[in-house]
């Protein structure tokens, strides 16, 4: 394993203010693997063995019932799943699949607990992330039960906008039947409802979204901090779908020298 990729997972808040020490003894017998696209890495109801931290590519997170499929979240690089699992020696309540081809460092689950007993710091940073998780599917369950799919896309479009700098053109990082399944809706309720939200000021062409009035967006979705945000306390163990980018042209105007 690269030398970079272990400065890169010791930066993240799970392993920041752990020892030196109890960082080593958390990433023996750990090993990185490359997968192809499309690859199932395990089924839900499996025993936790490992912690997955993506270090390139993407992984979607999805949970099967009597023949029906949901996204629950995409991880991307630097980021972890499935902790509480791993934690509690427990089977995975999700299963997990590459989108691309994916690059995954394996932890292996019997050394983060035997740490987590030990290294303080390391336990603090473990309930953070927990906790966050556990605020972000609180968040996630009131926006599926309380708000129609034309409220859900409104304010998911509002939030990616913020996320890429209150931005009126963005580029979403997933397909959108993933974020149809993400917000509880199939792709074709999403494509009706998203062509109803064109006269609250919002376009989409492939994944790129264009706001054009963005109070009318608002009035289709008021933002409640209790459901949207923003956290200011998030450590980033919430499980939700990729940050937006600017669009390509919008990012070389951003570039010293053409602005």
């Amino acid at each position: 394993m690269r030398a970079e990729d272990f400065d890169e997972v010791r930066r993240l808040p799970l392993f920041r203010s752990m020892r030196p020490s109890s960082f080593e003894a958390v990433m023996k017998g750990t090993y990185a693997q490359r997968f192809p696209p499309r690859l199932e890495l395990f089924r839900q109801g499996q025993g936790a063995d490992f912690l997955h931290v993506v270090l390139e590519g993407s992984v979607e997170l999805f949970a099967d019932w009597q023949g029906a499929s949901t996204t629950m979240a995409v991880v991307r690089p630097v980021g972890t799943f499935i902790l509480a699992a791993c934690i509690r020696d427990l089977p995975y309540l999700m299963s997990a699949r590459t989108l691309e081809q994916t690059r995954i460092l394996l932890v292996p689950a019997p050394g983060i607990r035997a740490i987590f007993r030990e290294d303080a710091e390391f336990a603090v940073s473990i309930v953070d992330e927990l906790a966050e998780a556990f605020r972000s599917m609180a968040r996630h369950a009131k926006n599926l039960k309380l708000r129609s799919s034309r409220e859900r896309i409104a304010g998911y479009l509002l939030e990616q906008s913020e996320l890429a700098g209150r931005a009126d053109r963005f580029v979403l990082q997933v397909e959108k039947r993933l974020v149809a399944s993400y917000l509880g809706m199939t792709a074709e309720n999403f494509s009706r409802a998203l062509r109803s939200l064109a006269t609250d000021g919002v376009q989409m062409k492939g994944q790129t979204v264009t706001i054009t009035d963005r109070a009318a967006l608002v009035r289709a979705c008021p933002n409640d901090m209790l459901i949207d945000g923003p956290n200011p306390d998030a450590t980033g163990g919430g499980l939700t779908l990729p940050r937006p980018e600017l669009p390509r042209e919008w990012r070389r105007r951003a570039r010293p020298g053409h602005g």
